[in-house]
Order: C-alpha cells, then structure tokens, then sequence
C-alpha cells in the first residue's frame, strides 16, 4: 500500500468502430477501488461517464502496440485504453495493478477463491528458450489451469504445494535476469548506424518485456494470495503479502544510454555577444512607425520546411526531452530543442496565412451577404495550406515581447474577382469616404494589403497581427493566445482569441476563430493536422458558417478532412456545403446544385514584400532573429542554439528588471480592448474621421 496512489489524467479510449478513440480523462480512486472516467478534466465534479471496480479485474498490456492495454473487471465490462507512450502506459498499468491486487486481497480475506476463473501464469515459452533449462515438474502446464472456463461441477482446485511456488520464483528470477541482460544489451548498441539503441522496434521490445514482467508478478502475486487463503481460509487481518523482489525500476529502465544533454556552454560569437547588448525595449522608442510599401521588396526566401535531417540524427535528444514531459504539460515555459525549429518567427508565420491576397479582397465584392460569406469562408480555408510551409512538423520561433513583423502584398487589379462590375467603378466609388491624394496622381493598377503583428504578452503568449486594403475598405483585426500542451507522441496547440473581419463598404463584421493544430509522431516522422470546431459569424446579415477540421481517427479514415456548411440562421436554411482536405483539394456544393472545386496546391501564391534587413527595426522578427535563421540554414545546431538562448536571456533580464522597478510594458502598435487587443489606427476609424470631416465641409 506505500506504493498506492491517487493517479490521474488523459487517456485514450476506444468507442466502437464509428466513433473510435476517443481522448477521456481518467482518476484512479484507490481508496474506494474503482477507475472512473469523464469527458474532460473540467467535469471532473460532475457524475463521472464509467465506473470500473477494480478488485479481480486482470489488467493487461496489449501486444498489438506498445500504448494500448485493457481493464478486464471481474463483471465482464471492458475498458480499452491507449497511452501516450509506453512509459505512460507502463505508469498506468503498473498503479492499476497495484490498486487491482489490494482490493483483491480484501476480498480474499472474506470469501473464498473464486471458481469461475483459475489465474494463471500462461508462461509457455520453449523450452529450448536460452538460459532456461526446465525440468519436467516446472512446466507451468503440469501445474496452472489456463483459462478462463468454469471447472466441471464436483471439481475442486488442487491446493498449490509450496514447493511449486518456489519453483515458479526460480522461474521468474531467470526471466528477471535474461530481461536485464537484454536491456542492458539494446542500451550498448551505437546511437548511430544500421542497428541503433533507439530502433522503433527495440524501444518497443524494451516497454513490453517490462510490462511482461511486472505482469507475471502481479499474477505470481495472486497465486500467493489464493495459496494463502486456501491453506488457512481467511488471511489474519493486518496480513500483507509482500513482492519477493523489487520491480525493475522504471528510471533506470527508461535510461537510454544515447541520451544526451542539450549542448553546454561554449564560448559565445560575436554576433551573440552584439543581440546581448540590444538596448532594452523600454529604452527604444515605442511610438508606432509609418513602414513605406515602397521600401519593402518582394521576399526572395523560401525555406521550406522538409528536411528531416536534424530530427533523424537527434532522436535521442527528443527521447530525453520526453522522458522529462508529463501528459498534458503545458509547453509554454518548456525551452524546446533548437533543432525542430522553423526558420521564420510565430509573426510571420501569421502574416503567411495571408498569401492569396486576391481572394481576401474578393470578398467586399461579393454582390449579396451570401456571397460574402461563402467568399469568406473560401479565403478561409485555402489560408492554412500555405501558412503551414510544407508537411514536415516544425515549429516557429516564439516571439520576444514587443517583437514586430511587417510586409505588404500587392495585387493587380485585374486578378480580382469582382461581381461582374468594372473594378475601377469599386475603387472610385469606395474612395471617396477617404482622403483625397493631394498631389492628385494616377490611381495604381494594383490593390495593396498591408500588414502588421505584434508580441504584445509574454505570459501568456498573446500576439496581434491586423491586416488592411484601404482601396477596398477591409481590414482584419485578431488576436491569438496559443496554449502548447504535452500529448505524449504529439504536442497539441490550442489558438485562444477572435479575428473580426472589417467590410467597411457594407458595415459588416464578421467573427471568426482559429483551430486547434497536433503535430503528430514526433518520435518518427513528425507531421501536422487541424482539428476542432471553428465558427464564423455576421449579426447583420445573419449569415453564419461551422467548419469542422477532423483529426484522422485511430482505425482507418482521411487525413486532413474538413466539412463545413453556410447557413442563413434566421432562416437555418444551408446555403452552401464545402467538404475536402486543407491543403489539397476543397468542394464547394451551393444551393442551386452548382459545384465548385479548389485545387490548393495549384492556387497561385502571391510572395508578400519586405522590407531590407538594414532597414528594419531591431525587434522587427527578421532582423532579431538573423543569426538563429542563417545558422539553422548552415545546419549548425549548436550556433543556433547560442544564439536562441542569448536573445531568451535578454527577454528575462528585460522582464525581471520591469519586475523590479515596477515598469509596465507599453505595446506599440495594438491596444488592449476588454480581453482582446485591437490595432491602434484600424481602418475603421480613419474611414469614419473621413466620412465627418467630409460632412463639416459641406
């Protein structure tokens, strides 16, 4: 009982074949016996969703993975429950059985063994087995009723002599050293070349011969049991039967020996040591800045995301990282290896969704709010495609508190679609709610989208971005909060906050949020899915849309679906229907029977305009993190790493200072507003400050 204790979290279970595995959150209550389960942890006061009791349930790890494992109760019920990893799964099984064998004992101490079931230790391995050398009266056969039938009716169990017992410990006591010398035997291989420790399926054989063990001594121990009560009845009260040996050690079971620490201290570059002498930001002006389209440039980089190099040759890195993880950690504060790193900011990344700045402007010329709204919805989901930078699994670089990106977009006129009116009549008709030009030039030929984002909170990671098209007067203002949490094989990021997208020609709004992003196998070959429910909302029209983004379910299915419908709430009537994947091919089906598809990766992508390095900002996102991005071209890690961590000390001795003297951060661009922040000159105002001092002058 000094190893019981109260356990809780995550866990997969599986439905049925329709709905699959599904992510429950489970408590081990061992006082009481019972393994409860609820839909999340929040409704964990509420009546759990499935009680199991726990005394004469057989947990079992599956063989078909090294995640899955079972809770036969002695009621017959099921549960089928998959971990995150074999160490979790261990972790779970290992406090189960504990529990299980404790409320056992209980039982025993008062009623006799049961009949309809013989335990047994189901060992029948060769006999020819290396190292094993059994003589006929160890066959665990000639001894154990395998099984789970009932014994014919006059039958009784023959009482286990107790030399059996120990030949039964002898037995294990092999098994325990052959499973030693086989660990310690994978633990001696090199970290690289054809055969290595950290082989998928090594890692897996050294999980389940673990559990294997720790089973068979959950059932030894239960032979124990029924030994006792057999010859005697009834234990004495108080009796506990003790392990005869220790269990191997989950730790040093664990232990990799290709494992290493992350790259220590070495002496620092130039450039590190010059990002260690930025000024602090309270120092530099915070007033907002005018950035110029026309000193911004057509971005010429193009780092996609696809080698996977770096992530092969640092596994055993990820594999100490994760033994340090608990299931749904949160991974804000968790410095993660440098390795698995984007070469673009979390700002950019932003600004990428924005790389089909055609059909974003599409939308105002929508000729009715159905319109609007399905364009809308269009823009939407091709966004994501190309924002992602490939299929491989990386991360961007966390942005610095008061870090900034800017860029621009410009599009020519004619690759607008419109509702069937000349565009120019749009553009002259829109423009005069604003400013006139003052020295009276020619109207270009091309629309520009401006764009601009900020790091306005550390803790927690809060960034804005805001995007405008003043020819066509939109704009898009948002706010996003990501929440990284730890899944075990897969790290889950959850967008909190609230776009608002701006049809100023129309007065409408229209809200909208983010879905949740997994990247997935992070052990292997790391790749990236959306999940979640996300809705886009106009109160004037009444128009509104739910898009599903589905995670591929654990037996069969699509990766990548999407399904999603436009409905008129007033009336609920579906207006539209899009299904397909995110970044392939999307189907659009209208009301009137007509069907549009979307080829994304046939969309042309328009590259945004950036301003020159020497031009920028020191906390603009290129600028700051330079060194970090070329040394990650160059494929030194460790440089990387230098640099990575001089900018992160920066941003806490910037923090602790502020701590200390009781400065508050001012933001630059964006405004706090309620629990949202909001672009400090959005294009809403400048048009209604037109509009009036258009008015006064008449």
């Amino acid at each position: 009982s000094d190893h019981m204790e109260n356990i809780c979290g995550y866990l997969m279970k599986y439905t049925n074949l329709v709905t699959g595995w599904q992510y429950r959150y489970f408590v081990l209550n061992n006082d009481a016996g019972l393994l409860e389960y609820f839909v999340n942890e929040q409704s964990r006061h509420l009546k759990p969703r499935g009680t199991l009791q726990l005394a004469g349930a057989v947990i079992s790890p599956s063989d078909e993975d090294s995640h899955t494992f079972t809770v036969n109760a002695a009621s017959g019920e099921q549960y089928k429950l998959r971990a995150t990893d074999a160490k979790e799964r261990q972790h779970w099984v290992s406090r189960l059985q504990i529990c299980t064998q404790h409320h056992t004992e209980a039982i025993g101490k008062n009623n006799p063994p049961l009949k309809s079931r013989s335990f047994s230790l189901a060992s029948q391995g060769s006999a020819n087995s290396p190292g094993v050398q059994r003589r006929p009266s160890q066959n665990a056969v000639s001894f154990f009723n395998v099984g789970h039938h009932r014994l014919p009716t006059g039958k009784r169990v023959p009482i286990m002599q107790p030399d059996h017992l120990v030949d039964v410990r002898e037995m294990m006591s092999q098994a325990e050293g052959q499973q030693r010398d086989l660990i310690r035997s994978i633990e001696c291989l090199p970290a690289s070349g054809h055969l290595t420790s950290l082989d998928q399926d090594l890692l897996m054989l050294k999980a389940t011969s673990m559990a294997t063990m720790n089973c068979l001594n959950d059932c030894f121990h239960i032979l124990q049991l029924q030994h006792a009560s057999q010859q005697k009845g009834s234990l004495p009260a108080g009796t506990t039967i003790s392990w005869l040996e220790p269990k191997i050690s989950l730790a040093n079971h664990f232990k990799n020996g290709a494992a290493q620490n992350f790259p220590a201290e070495i002496n620092k570059p130039a450039s590190v040591r010059e990002e260690q002498s930025i000024a602090e930001p309270c120092q530099l002006t915070r007033e907002p800045e005018e950035i110029n389209p026309d000193e911004e440039l057509e971005d010429i980089c193009d780092d996609k995301e696809d080698d996977l190099g770096a992530v092969e040759e640092q596994r055993s890195v990820i594999l100490h990282l994760l033994s340090q993880l608990k299931l749904g950690m949160d991974l804000t504060r968790v410095v993660l290896p440098t390795f698995i790193l984007e070469k673009r900011s979390l700002l950019e990344m932003y600004a990428d969704f924005m790389s089909h700045p055609d059909l974003f402007i599409a939308i105002t010329s929508g000729s009715s709010p159905e319109e609007r709204m399905i364009r809308f919805v269009e823009y939407y989901l091709t966004s994501f495609h190309e924002g992602r930078k490939g299929a491989i699994a990386k991360k961007p670089y966390n942005p610095i508190i008061g870090e900034t990106f800017h860029c621009s977009w410009r599009m020519p006129k004619s690759n607008v679609a419109t509702d069937g009116t000349n565009s120019s009549a749009h553009s002259s008709s829109e423009q005069g709610t604003l400013p006139k030009d003052p020295e009276g030039q020619a109207e270009p030929d091309y629309y520009t989208v401006k764009f601009v984002a900020e790091q306005v909170s550390h803790h927690p990671p809060v960034s804005g971005f805001y995007a405008e098209c003043v020819e066509r007067n939109m704009c898009v203002n948002a706010h996003v909060w990501t929440k990284s949490k730890f899944l075990g094989m897969s790290i889950g990021v959850t967008m909190v906050g609230e776009g608002v997208l701006h049809l100023l020609e129309h007065g409408e709004e229209y809200t909208f949020s983010l879905p949740c992003a997994y990247a997935r196998s992070i052990l292997t070959v790391p790749w990236v899915e959306l999940g979640g429910k996300v809705n886009i909302n106009c109160a004037k029209t009444g128009y509104s849309a739910s898009i599903n983004f589905h995670t591929k379910p654990f037996y069969g299915g699509k990766l990548h679906r999407v399904t999603g419908e436009v409905k008129q709430s007033m009336t609920n009537t579906v207006v539209c229907r899009v299904q397909g994947e995110w970044n392939s091919v999307l189907e659009f089906t209208y009301s009137n029977g007509e069907t549009k598809y979307v080829d994304l990766t046939k969309l042309s992508v328009t590259r945004k305009r950036v301003r020159p390095l020497e031009k920028q900002g020191p906390f603009e996102s290129r600028r700051l993190w330079q060194h970090v991005t070329e040394s990650l071209r160059d494929g030194d890690i460790d440089k990387a790493t230098e640099h990575k961590r001089a900018l992160e000390e920066q941003q806490r001795n910037e923090e602790r200072l502020r701590a200390e003297t009781e400065t508050p951060w001012c933001t630059k661009y964006f405004l706090k507003d309620g629990d949202g922040w909001v672009y400090h000159k959005p294009l809403w105002k400048t048009v209604s400050a037109a509009q009036t001092q258009q008015t006064d002058s008449n």
